[in-house]
């Protein structure tokens, strides 16, 4: 999807990744950026950035996601979604996206150890065959995208129904090199005993057995990142050995300080998904998704979505949320952005791709994080934790994955969502509602 043109912002106030470098001229050409400086060049289509900043396409570090999911990320200026349990392994993308172009890129962990009948199992409607939802979304397609769609859906129920006792030792050894198999880019584990979701008693699987999973994944150079809801699964985590925990814990113990030294000291990132927290004590998004530089990005079913909310644990303080994420990240712990955000269904509510990431991040700073390093935790620190080393900073040689949004989102972390425009790879994205 590279062009050959070159491209200048001029004037635009530079967010790199890192900080504000000032006022400059960002030019790019075949998907590259060639240069951050003070000049303008002669021979480039020219886009005044004059009262905007420009900033590093974003990175969701959460989701659950597919094509049409992708392509309404992109819209909100997410170049790159990363999923957390899904199809979208470096096979499963060959299957499934035969064109790229406004489509956000994307890596998966393919599918998350977890007990038979364990988390997600109980958002998961029961029926047989393919999800409405799905079903929808294909009257949208042609004779031929509905036998390809068919078939990989057909492939990924055979692949499940060759089941391995992943509670075993030897069947999540067998699972972890399953999914690497199926390229998976990273590794996942839940540690979910389901009381936040309204399902207590859900099957678990052993620590030993899951210790034997993540030391595998990193046998194979892969990072593991640990599905955690409550503060007791969050100290597991670490002591099977993670590298980032895939959520907030929404509960506050009093041994929470120990907890938090113990994310520190051996480094492990997290991703808070305060988005995902708020919606499980009950708040929708409803005013994000009316926020007059949303609606009209936002189809109907997305719009629902981000005004019902999932309620499993009413009882849950938002504030302790905030404290905790607070607390981590005055302990220098690398928190990064993201969503959790799947499918339009009213119980996975209060969410949506794209969005959602602007949403947390304003949730972020209410947290009290500093606006500027929230920025780096769209980007930089994500970048950086999960080695896609070509983006997630605005410097030459880097892909040039950019937003420009008008205002500067490091006094206001709101002026995210003010998009002027959305490049990715170098070209501009159409960001209208198809």
């Amino acid at each position: 999807m590279m062009q050959n043109k070159k491209t200048a912002i001029i004037n635009t106030n530079v967010f790199d990744g890192n900080k504000i470098v000032g006022q400059k001229n960002v030019v790019f050409q075949n998907g590259i950026i060639i240069s951050i400086s003070d000049e303008v060049p002669n021979d480039a289509e020219i886009i005044n950035g004059e009262g905007c900043t420009l900033l590093p396409g974003l990175i969701d570090a959460h989701v659950h996601t597919s094509e049409d999911s992708l392509r309404d990320a992109l819209k909100f200026g997410i170049t790159t979604e990363l999923e957390m349990q899904g199809g979208m392994t470096q096979k499963g993308r060959a299957i499934q996206i035969k064109d790229w172009r406004n489509l956000a890129d994307v890596r998966s962990s393919g599918m998350a150890l977890t007990a038979p009948g364990g988390h997600p199992d109980e958002l998961i409607p029961k029926q047989e065959g393919i999800p409405s939802f799905i079903l929808k979304k294909m009257e949208k397609m042609t004779e031929q995208e509905k036998k390809d769609f068919i078939a990989a859906f057909a492939e990924r129920e055979n692949e499940e129904g060759n089941i391995l006792d992943v509670t075993t030792i030897e069947g999540a050894v067998q699972f972890v090199n399953q999914q690497m198999e199926n390229g998976a880019d990273y590794f996942k584990i839940m540690i979910e005993e389901g009381t936040v979701m309204n399902a207590p008693g859900l099957p678990m699987i052993k620590p030993e057995v899951l210790k034997a999973a993540v030391d595998e994944a990193h046998k194979l150079g892969k990072i593991a990142i640990a599905h955690v809801l409550t503060a007791e699964a969050a100290k597991t985590a670490i002591e099977v050995g993670v590298d980032g925990l895939a959520h907030l814990f929404i509960d506050r113990p009093d041994w929470t300080p120990n907890l938090i030294k113990s994310i520190a000291d051996k480094g492990i990132f997290v991703t808070p998904c305060l988005v995902l927290n708020s919606s499980i004590i009950g708040n929708s998004a409803c005013h994000v998704a009316n926020d007059i530089r949303v609606q009209h990005k936002l189809d109907e079913d997305w719009k629902m979505t981000m005004c019902s909310c999932f309620n499993t644990f009413p009882s849950g303080k938002m504030e302790d949320s905030f404290s905790n994420v607070k607390d981590l990240y005055d302990a220098g712990v690398d928190i990064l952005v993201g969503t959790d955000v799947s499918v339009p269904m009213a119980h996975l509510g209060g969410l949506a791709h794209g969005v959602s990431v602007h949403h947390e991040m304003q949730l972020l700073v209410e947290a009290g994080l500093n606006p500027t390093d929230v920025l780096r935790s769209a980007t930089s620190i994500i970048a950086k934790r999960f080695s896609l080393s070509d983006r997630g900073r605005i410097a030459e040689g880097l892909r040039a994955d950019l937003v420009l949004v008008k205002g500067d989102p490091t006094k206001n972390i709101s002026d995210t969502l003010s998009i002027m425009g959305v490049w990715k790879e170098g070209e501009k994205i159409n960001l209208q509602v198809d």
